[in-house]
């Protein structure tokens, strides 16, 4: 099947607008949308270093460096040697920055399941159904 990228552009938008309205319902953020990524990363893929970091993200290494300083500083990873490489360190996420992570995914999760409530049957199926292929595009 051929996809246009006027197809394409309207698919980014409206993912990006959902994103972003489920943000803004779930109430003001204290951690930026870069750095639940980050803390996403870490609890998916364990100790990673900044290089690692800013790949997974992706993100600019001195972006991915400014994360996850913010992210020590409000005690939600913290950083150690790397025991492979003792010139180098890896970040680990802490207990804290799991439960930021739960706390937020749980009221934007929360507040999907009142949308999808006013939605027809069929297109609740539909967006539901869409999950196993959006994590798949997630894949590089």
């Amino acid at each position: 099947m051929t996809v246009s990228e006027d197809e394409a552009l309207r698919l980014v938008v409206s993912l990006h607008r959902l994103l972003r309205s489920l943000r803004r319902a779930g109430g003001p953020l204290n951690i930026p949308p870069t750095q639940l990524i980050v803390i996403s990363q870490l609890i998916e893929f364990g100790p990673l270093r900044i290089g690692e970091i800013a790949e997974r993200v992706p993100c600019s290494q001195p972006t991915a460096t400014t994360s996850v300083a913010s992210l020590e500083s409000g005690g939600y990873v913290y950083r150690e040697p790397d025991p492979t490489d003792g010139r180098a360190i890896r970040v680990l996420v802490t207990d804290a920055g799991r439960e930021v992570l739960q706390s937020v995914a749980h009221s934007e999760a929360a507040i999907l399941v009142e949308r999808l409530r006013l939605l027809p049957d069929e297109d609740v199926v539909t967006v539901l159904a869409a999950d196993p292929v959006l994590r798949a595009l997630t894949r590089e």
